[in-house]
């Protein structure tokens, strides 16, 4: 069978992992929430959603429901030849039941719904310049994350007021279901559909957060960027994320970093390269020259006889390495510019170079009456 209805009210393929199907329902059940979203429908798009990952958040209901659809999630199969209680003579629990208990939910330990959890963690880009991130640099960043109601203090109830125990499900979260199958009388647990499996009931909100025991609210943070980071490095920031439940911690921030292009260089890890253009006389001839780095302008020198393409060493000049320590180097590649006009002076001399070196004299074509017309109207 092709089962897809679960995954679609969480919004997931059928493929998605455990995570992902644990992040969904995190979304899909606060976004519907009765407590905060009070559109009409909500109530009932939360109970499906619960319903969802009561199902697809059990590897081993998972499977029976990829399987078997719904039915096989909740124990039953749809078939059969015949009614059986079970082995116990009718009593609805033991034998086949069990078995399939164990398989299908049924029993067993369940998660305290009023134990304290870690709120969601969070991410934030951060763009840097190319010299921020070969130096490091320390940011402020503002973003905004669900917090601790201030009103409440994240109970969710109204000032002077307290939650208490659930009347339904007594503080479990879950409630049994028993449904009459083929194979006998099968029990499964749900959450409850009275405190949305909190085990707790808010019977006055508290104004503020409306029972949800958060409030949306800006929060900044400062954040050291070691020097010598890249484009997708992330940086943890413990208890930065967003507010906990039941008095469990703040979730994390994971800042990721996004490196801006630099204008003169280019970088792989802790090496920078630069690109220069040098004349044909010093590369004939060799020269020093001055060569930008990040750390600042300093001397190169260009041996005579250098062809272009030639690429030189600056050690120390790169990038910090974050792993092992040590400075990088900077690379220069340096080309031979050909200038594209030369005065008769210049076309003398280079005549005269070839001459001196053996090589077959050079003919110039004569301009026409088009080119002068063409070079007095480019300027020339």
């Amino acid at each position: 069978m092709n089962n897809t209805e679960f995954y679609d009210r969480l919004g997931v393929s059928k493929d998605a992992s455990q995570d992902e199907i644990k992040k969904a329902y995190r979304k899909m059940s606060k976004k519907y929430h009765p407590d905060i979203n009070k559109e009409p429908g909500a109530e009932e798009k939360y109970k499906e959603v619960q319903e969802a990952y009561e199902t697809l958040g059990d590897e081993q209901k998972r499977a029976a429901y990829d399987q078997y659809g719904a039915a096989g999630a909740n124990g039953g199969f749809g078939g059969g030849t015949g009614g059986f209680d079970g082995f116990n003579g009718g009593a609805g629990f033991g034998g086949f039941e069990d078995i399939f208990s164990s398989f299908f939910g049924g029993g067993g330990a369940t998660r305290n719904p009023n134990a304290p959890r870690q709120g969601d963690d969070l991410q934030y880009r951060v763009d840097l310049t190319f010299e921020e991130a070969v130096f490091g640099v320390e940011k402020e960043v503002s973003y905004n994350r669900e917090a601790t109601c201030e009103t409440c203090s994240g109970t969710g109830a109204k000032p002077g007021t307290s939650p208490v125990t659930c009347s339904r499900c007594h503080g479990q979260g879950v409630i049994n279901v028993d449904t009459q199958t083929p194979l006998g009388m099968m029990r499964r647990q749900v959450t409850c559909d009275v405190c949305h499996g909190t085990g707790k009931e808010i019977k006055d909100p508290c104004p503020t957060c409306h029972g949800s025991g958060h409030e949306k609210k800006s929060h900044k943070v400062s954040v050291k960027i070691p020097a010598g980071v890249e484009t997708g490095q992330q940086i943890r920031l413990q208890g930065q994320g967003e507010a906990g439940f039941n008095g469990g911690p703040y979730g994390d921030l994971f800042v990721i970093i996004k490196v801006l292009p630099s204008k003169e260089f280019e970088r792989d890890g802790s090496t920078i390269y630069y690109s220069m253009n040098i004349s044909f006389v010093q590369a004939a001839l060799g020269d020093t020259v001055e060569v930008p780095t990040v750390h600042g302008k300093v001397e190169l020198t260009i041996p005579a006889g250098t062809q272009t393409g030639k690429t030189f060493r600056l050690r120390g000049k790169g990038a910090p390495k974050l792993r092992g320590g040590g400075q990088g180097d900077q690379h220069v590649t340096v080309n031979i510019v050909t200038p594209t006009k030369l005065n008769p002076a210049q076309v003398a001399a280079l005549k005269d170079f070839a001459k001196a070196g053996g090589d077959k004299p050079v003919t110039l074509k004569k301009k026409g009456l088009f080119d002068k017309a063409k070079d007095f109207f480019e300027g020339e």
